[in-house]
């Protein structure tokens, strides 16, 4: 997917503030979930819901106001109550910005630990990368 970098997105130093990065992997991650049948919402409706448990990104190439960005994003792992969501995010160059992952995992809307339903386990296993 695309994103501009808008300029309230962007710091003092002229940069994407280090925030959106977050921002850009989840806007990345319910695309892909949407694209291929799963909803937040419709699993929300189900009492379920997915609160970030880590997140690790790893800053490479600044970006700046105006500058198309391009979010590869992909599922890594899918376990029970787990799912492991990884990003490459390129500048228009091609370059690098930065690569992230973000673990979410499985929770009833008190907060305790949960299996995911069976068919978001499947349609979000099937995109796993080997």
């Amino acid at each position: 997917m695309e994103v501009r970098v808008r300029y309230a997105e962007t710091d003092q130093m002229g940069r994407a503030h280090h925030a959106n990065y977050l921002v850009w992997c989840e806007l990345g991650r319910t695309t892909l979930m949407r694209e291929h049948g799963v909803s937040y919402a419709r699993l929300e409706e189900e009492g379920v819901i997915l609160p970030v448990a880590r997140a690790e990104l790893e800053y490479r190439a600044p970006l700046v106001y105006d500058e198309l960005l391009r979010i590869e994003t992909w599922v890594e792992r899918v376990r029970s109550r787990e799912i492991v969501f990884a990003y490459r995010m390129r500048r228009e160059t091609g370059a690098v910005a930065a690569t992230a992952r973000i673990t979410l995992v499985s929770a009833d809307p008190e907060g305790r630990p949960v299996r995911l339903p069976e068919a978001t386990r499947v349609a979000l296993s099937a995109l796993a990368r080997a």
